[in-house]
């Protein structure tokens, strides 16, 4: 049967931009709710002059790919410096799970589409989420005053009415770009881990090489968030700070569950921690970043704080084994060991270099007094970067231990997970005389 025009496959129709409508109102709303509720349980709620929503909105922002800027200052008293770079990661993943479900939703049961069709259903949802974009960039910006308690600062600011203020605000271009690459992201791994999703006939081929192990992957990376909500919760009934426990899993649980995925298999981190004020991790690893010596942060620096660590090796073995078997089972049985090695330690190395870039920190604050120097116990520092080489090279190399040991196990299996690729439309037979 052939397709109308206007119909749901169709780029231009109602039901494409109603789909998309759907889909860019979910995602940013389930993007507010955990960002409402991290925020509300860090003590946000706690600040003047209704910044609550303007908050938020940053949050959002950051979390759908954006760019916001924080400035300070105290008057004629002097000036702060000052730079946030760090993505609230369990708001992103929320955001990208509910845009790539509901993005894939009307093109399940089919093996293949026309590219048309595709670019039909991805441009209403691209232009409709830099729309919602720009709203949350423009609600993104407020001004605060800083405590500065009984410091010398203090004293002088209430002479001369000049309080130190913090502020922020979205940058709206940059947002914008980056929110459009996020997006285009989200849509392309949610092409490339989904199943049942169609692919343009030219790329069908690659099915067999690419999604049985881009899904592993990121079952494995979901995998990890999910074992760190139960310890999160753990620790939050047992050991007390269960707001700020609560606030560390509701905005930034992916990047603490994704660092220690690559330090379990051996990467490495570098960085430092100085000041007052620091970002909410771990108590070990802000300990390892105060008492670092420019050397990685790794499994071995954690252990010297806490023996504990040791189990983020045997942890992450088991993980990379299931995912291997995981990949095995999903790929048709006539591919081969070698080649289940080549497939998973290229979606590891690429899954690893994604955590890479999105989880790297760099949070940095101080206030000068006069233009002479910065004030004790206002300024602050934590920096947190990969060490790319050495964690994306270990990753390619475990994910094809992992491919290779994962396809010998997953031999007598294969007849009950069995995946084939996807059949092309058969062409129709010619007339008969």
């Amino acid at each position: 049967m052939t397709e109308k025009p206007g119909s749901a496959s169709s780029g231009g129709s109602a039901r494409a931009w109603r789909d998309a409508l759907v889909a860019v109102v979910a995602a940013f709303a389930a993007m507010a709710a955990v960002a409402c509720a991290g925020i509300a349980f860090a003590g946000v709620g706690d600040l003047p002059s209704g910044a609550f929503p303007h908050v938020a909105a940053a949050i959002v922002a950051l979390a759908a790919g954006g760019t916001v800027e924080v400035s300070g200052g105290a008057g004629v008293l002097g000036g702060a410096d000052a730079s946030l770079a760090v993505l609230p990661l369990s708001v992103s993943l929320a955001g990208a799970l509910t845009a790539g479900c509901l993005f894939l939703r009307p093109l399940h049961n089919r093996a293949v589409a026309r590219p048309r069709e595709l670019l039909g259903r991805a441009v209403p949802l691209v232009v409709l989420w830099l729309v919602a974009l720009t709203g949350t960039a423009l609600l993104a910006r407020r001004s605060f005053g800083v405590a500065t308690d009984d410091s010398a600062i203090g004293v002088i600011g209430e002479l001369l009415d000049s309080a130190p203020t913090v502020g922020f605000r979205a940058a709206v271009p940059a947002t914008l770009f980056f929110g459009l690459l996020w997006i285009l992201g989200v849509l392309l791994i949610a092409l490339l881990v989904s199943r049942r999703a169609p692919l343009p006939t030219g790329l069908v081929r690659f099915h067999t090489a690419v999604r049985p192990a881009a899904f592993a992957t990121a079952v494995l990376l979901l995998v990890c968030v999910a074992i760190g909500v139960v310890i999160g919760l753990v620790v939050a009934l047992t050991q007390g700070h269960a707001a700020r426990t609560l606030a560390v899993i509701l905005l930034g649980l992916p990047n603490l569950a994704w660092i220690a995925l690559t330090l379990g298999f051996g990467g490495a981190w570098e960085g430092r921690a100085e000041g007052p004020f620091g970002l909410p991790m771990p108590q070990v690893l802000d300990g390892v970043l105060r008492d670092s010596d420019a050397s990685p942060v790794d499994v071995a620096a954690l252990a010297q704080q806490d023996p504990r660590a040791w189990w983020l090796v045997a942890v992450t073995a088991v993980l990379l084994l299931g995912t291997g078997v995981m990949a095995a089972v999903r790929s048709p049985a006539h591919v081969r060991p070698w080649q289940h090695a080549l497939h998973l330690g290229a979606a590891l190395g690429l899954a690893t270099l994604m955590v890479c870039l999105l989880a790297r920190v760099q949070a940095r604050f101080a206030l000068s007094l006069l233009g002479i120097g910065t004030v004790d116990g206002l300024g602050g520092e934590v920096v947190l970067d990969p060490v790319l080489w050495r964690t994306v090279g270990l990753a390619v190399l475990w994910g094809a231990v992992a491919g290779l040991l994962g396809a010998l196990l997953a031999r007598p299996l294969h007849r009950r997970g069995r995946v084939d690729d996807p059949v092309e439309p058969a062409a129709p037979s010619p007339p008969r005389g």
